[in-house]
């Protein structure tokens, strides 16, 4: 398998290659040059757990790591998971089902890919030389996660941008408590789509990112996507293997729906994919009206969603434009001049697979509410949105599951609002209180955050 980048400029990398890339050199994401076909396969893998089919699925998209060594890498991955089953599927109602994939070590979605990711960078660098510098930029849960993948690892330094003041209090101790000299936290004064801007501005400076060796574990790193597309194969199985299904996905910055969509792509038969977002509703207007444009961002209960501009969505583009880079160049270079661009649903045939709506705050809290009331089950924030749009959008084709993306612990402000009279922990979350933390307050500025790079290291 070799891959691409949807702009053009970038092809026939090797897998390991676009991992450390991360963000291809000339802008755009990198890809898969083509999606494998799983369908003859889906019938083997009703009685594997979760490594095995993580196995299965992943070689279809590696071959430059030796097979014996990538299922090492996959076992050690997720050896981190306090359940065996690493996504557990749970059905607190009989109208739909919960993917749980909050059982890694820093109870986010996000650790089902960076476990894979960091361990993925070690292998690279022992086997290949080097140093690596990471940037991230993160909303609230890929923070901690990309950084318990890498904290510590020989080779590795990690400098993680997060909107001040905008994620939630425990979300930004998991980062700030982790005093590992390879790890910086920065505290960006701005929004998330700021902290995003940043990075793609970092990576386009391909003097600086080549200086530096700079790295991504956004989910502009396909390793990312590759690793979510698993957990679609697993719940498909853990359903008992149903002719279809259908699959509600919070999402912000079009990632973990995107693993889907892939995975859709392979022949798992998903009949639908419910796309739910919080008020920042730039995808739902786009899958309403093929208008992709930017709005304000919202600061809301479900803060890993307050994103304007979703990443991964360039991605979606490139496979639905028929794989023509200049088709999605053309489109991107209207959004970014602009604000905003469009497509004609009819002349273009864009997948009917999504449906999509969004969730209020004040939804979100009832949602919360409710469900803990009717089925005795704690949702998260960021997994209401899933709930509540998935349930109002659902067809009869197939059972339904919910991706729940954080464990209901780490947004102790919302969940006193929606359920005062619970008490919601966690004793991973409640052995910080008195962690003690560190970060550094910076502008949203590019040429700032280089210079802090670059400082640290030249220590």
């Amino acid at each position: 398998m070799r891959y691409v980048s949807t702009r053009g400029g970038v092809a026939d990398l090797s897998f390991c290659d676009a991992v450390m890339m991360g963000l291809a050199s000339d802008g755009g994401l990198l890809v898969p040059e083509s999606i494998p076909d799983f369908r003859d396969e889906l019938d083997d893998l009703s009685s594997l757990g979760y490594t095995a089919i993580a196995e299965r699925v992943m070689r279809r998209f590696i071959d430059d790591i030796p097979s014996d060594a990538l299922a090492d890498l996959i076992k050690r991955s997720y050896a981190t998971f306090d359940d065996p089953r690493v996504t557990p599927l749970v059905q607190p109602s009989a109208d739909y089902h919960v993917l749980e994939l909050f059982h890694g070590p820093t109870l986010a979605f996000k650790d089902v890919a960076l476990q894979f990711l960091g361990n993925i960078f070690e292998y690279v660098l022992a086997r290949d030389g080097g140093h690596l510098n990471i940037l991230g930029a993160t909303s609230g849960d890929t923070g901690s996660a990309a950084i318990a993948g890498v904290r510590g690892k020989s080779g590795i330094n990690i400098f993680i941008m997060f909107p001040e003041g905008k994620t939630s209090a425990l979300q930004e101790k998991q980062m700030t408590s982790v005093l590992d000299e390879n790890v910086q936290n920065l505290a960006i004064e701005g929004s998330f789509d700021d902290c995003q801007s940043i990075l793609k501005a970092v990576f386009n400076d391909l003097p600086f990112k080549d200086r530096h060796q700079m790295g991504a574990v956004n989910s502009v790193n396909w390793a990312r996507v590759l690793a979510q597309v698993v957990y679609y194969f697993v719940a498909w199985v853990q359903l008992g293997s149903p002719a279809a299904f259908q699959v509600a996905v919070p999402t912000g910055n079009f990632g973990n729906i995107f693993a889907g969509y892939i995975a859709r792509k392979m022949g798992l038969p998903i009949s639908t994919l419910i796309l739910a977002t919080n008020q920042n509703d730039i995808l739902d207007r786009f899958f309403r009206t093929g208008r992709y444009e930017r709005g304000e961002v919202h600061f809301t209960h479900s803060p890993a969603m307050d994103i304007q501009v979703a990443s991964n969505f360039e991605r979606y583009l490139y496979y639905e434009m028929g794989q023509d880079p200049a088709k999605v160049s053309a489109f991107m270079q209207d959004f970014q001049t602009t604000g905003s661009a469009g497509i004609n649903f009819n002349t273009l045939n864009f997948d009917a697979a999504f449906r999509s709506g969004s969730a209020s705050d004040a939804e979100i809290l009832a949602t919360i509410s409710e469900t803990y009331a009717a089925d005795d089950y704690l949702l998260d924030p960021h997994t209401a949105v899933g709930v509540k749009v998935g349930m109002e959008l659902k067809r009869e084709d197939g059972p339904l599951v919910c991706m729940a993306t954080a464990h209901p612990a780490k947004f102790d402000d919302v969940m006193a609002k929606a359920l005062p009279e619970v008490e919601v922990t966690h004793p991973t979350l409640a052995a910080l209180a008195d962690a003690e933390t560190r970060k550094t307050v910076l502008p949203a500025e590019v040429e700032t955050v280089q210079a802090f790079i670059e400082q640290f290291n030249a220590r």
